[in-house]
C-alpha cells in the first residue's frame, strides 16, 4: 500500500488509473481498491485527488500562473472537474483561493512543515 501512494505521490500529474496504481503494489484492483481505503481511510482515487488539489494550493499561493495551467499542471484534464474538485476539498473556488494569498508572498512565514500541516485540506 505504501508503493502505491508513493507512486501516487511522486507522478499525481500523469495521467493514473487504479489498474496502473495496482500493479505497483502487486494486487488486483479491486483487491488493491479494498486495501486501499480500509487501509488509509479512502479511495485510491478521492487520495490522487486530493494530492493534486494540495499541488494545487501550493501553486495557487506561490505563483501567478493562470488557473487553467495550474489544473493541467497538477494533472486534471478538465478545468470544470478540477474546480468542482477543488471547492470539495478546500471548500471554495481556485480564484478565491488565491485572493485570500493576493501579496502576502510565502505561506505566512512560517517553517514549510507547519504551513503544509495547516494548509492540508480537511477529509
Amino acid at each position: 500500500m505504501l508503493r502505491a501512494r508513493d507512486t501516487m505521490d511522486r507522478a499525481y500529474a500523469q495521467p493514473l488509473d487504479i489498474p496502473a496504481i495496482a500493479r505497483a503494489a502487486h494486487g488486483s484492483p479491486a483487491h488493491f481498491s479494498r486495501q486501499f481505503r480500509a487501509t488509509f481511510g479512502e479511495t485510491p482515487h478521492r487520495y490522487l485527488q486530493r494530492r493534486r488539489v494540495e499541488r494545487a494550493m501550493e501553486l495557487l499561493r506561490d505563483t501567478d500562473h493562470p488557473v487553467t495551467d495550474i489544473c493541467f499542471d497538477v494533472g486534471f484534464s478538465s478545468l470544470g472537474t478540477f474546480s468542482r474538485t477543488f471547492r470539495a476539498v478546500v471548500g471554495e473556488s481556485p480564484s478565491r483561493y488565491r485572493a485570500r494569498f493576493a501579496g502576502e508572498g510565502s505561506v505566512l512565514r512560517m517553517p514549510a512543515c507547519w504551513a503544509m500541516a495547516w494548509m492540508r485540506p480537511a477529509g
